[in-house]
């Protein structure tokens, strides 16, 4: 039997066409070889970075310590002008994370940029509390370690007062010392404060106002560091635990990129204990009862009335904050009897408010020109 080679009516024979497909297959499989071989390049380096991540340098500022105590530290930082504002500002920082967010790198440094605008810096940096400090409240952190931190800086500065300017529930916790002790207050500057928390709708607000505190620290004595960064976690599982790493792979050969990322790595997981009396009432009175803009809250003996706050203020809100809802923040201006008050909104979220390119060119410079005027 003899055999015909087949032409189909385009005049191909199906023998080249076989040949031709080997010879495209070949090309295919080698790319695909290459490509598993780059990407496994990537995810080694990438694993050999993350376990540096703790050794990175921030908050590299000059600054000298003013006061240290078991609980804080009281950092003046060194101006960057011949001439400074006369009127000082006092940075009261959040209890939980670490207060280097606001000086994380040179190009998105909070406090640096304050300095090159003229301004004169302190920052109350919060100390990881032990055991024996899971009795202490926001009475302690308000009137006393707040307290002594503003008498320490009025006083090196011969001013009676200065501008209070905090972050998140370090805001709350400004606001709440500029409604008892506003005679050594001149400018009340929050930024994302937790004020009202009934409308507050995002995941950790939800999560709070169903949280059995007493519970937890009466097993526990102060609320862990895992716990606070599980809280933390789950409100993006999805990009804090899988997509970042993907983008991080992706980009491991970028230098730029790749600081930034280690930097906001060793940050995130650099999440201090809370006291556990002050993480109490923190849950119980500002989330699940929401005392604090009612004016029943009361740390110690004092009950704090926002409504008896007259000194300028400035409210600065992130529009895609998605820790503290921005109807949450607004609420501290309506609450206050300041004439002189003002809320800036920005379209970024809660970190980015802070530590971003955005915030240097967009945020910072209407905070700045805010201040200057009143603090000459």
């Amino acid at each position: 039997m003899e055999l015909k080679t087949v032409v189909p009516e385009n005049g191909k024979k199906i023998g080249d066409k076989e040949e031709k497909n080997k010879r495209d297959i070949k090309p295919t499989v080698e790319e695909a070889f290459r490509f598993l071989e780059e990407n496994s390049r990537k995810v080694e380096k990438t694993r050999e970075l993350l376990h540096t991540a703790d050794k990175i340098d921030v908050g590299v500022l000059s600054h000298e310590i003013v006061e240290e105590t078991r609980l804080y530290r009281l950092l003046h930082y060194r101006p960057l002008v011949s001439r400074t504002a006369r009127t000082p500002i006092l940075v009261v920082y959040a209890l939980m994370n670490k207060s280097y967010i606001l000086d994380l790198q040179p190009d998105k440094s909070w406090v640096r940029n304050l300095l090159s605008q003229g301004f004169n810096v302190y920052l109350i940096d919060w100390k990881t509390p032990t055991n024996i400090d899971k009795y202490a409240s926001f009475d302690d952190y308000v009137n006393y370690y707040i307290d002594d931190c503003v008498d320490l800086v009025t006083k090196s500065n011969s001013v009676e007062k200065l501008t209070l300017h905090g972050y998140c529930l370090g805001s709350t916790m400004s606001a709440m010392y500029a409604s008892l002790h506003q005679e050594k207050v001149r400018n009340l500057a929050t930024i994302a404060p937790i004020v009202d928390t009934e409308n507050d709708g995002t995941v950790l607000a939800n999560f709070a106002k169903h949280l059995g505190v007493d519970k937890i620290i009466e097993t526990l004595g102060n609320f862990p560091r895992e716990y606070l960064y599980g809280c933390f976690s789950m409100l993006k599982p999805f990009k804090q635990g899988v997509n970042k790493y993907i983008n991080l792979v992706e980009n491991i050969d970028n230098a730029k990129f790749v600081q930034n990322f280690l930097r906001m790595e060793k940050w995130l997981y650099d999440t201090p204990t809370i006291a556990g009396e002050t993480f109490k009432q923190w849950i119980q009175d500002i989330y699940q009862k929401n005392l604090l803009v009612k004016n029943e809250m009361k740390i110690g003996d004092n009950v704090i009335d926002l409504s008896k706050i007259k000194v300028p203020i400035l409210n600065i809100v992130a529009e895609e904050d998605h820790l503290v809802s921005p109807q949450c923040s607004v609420a501290l201006n309506d609450a206050v009897s300041s004439v002189d008050k003002r809320i800036m909104h920005f379209h970024t979220g809660h970190v980015g408010l802070i530590a971003s390119s955005y915030s240097q060119n967009n945020v910072l410079p209407k905070v700045g020109q805010w201040l200057r005027v009143r603090s000459q």
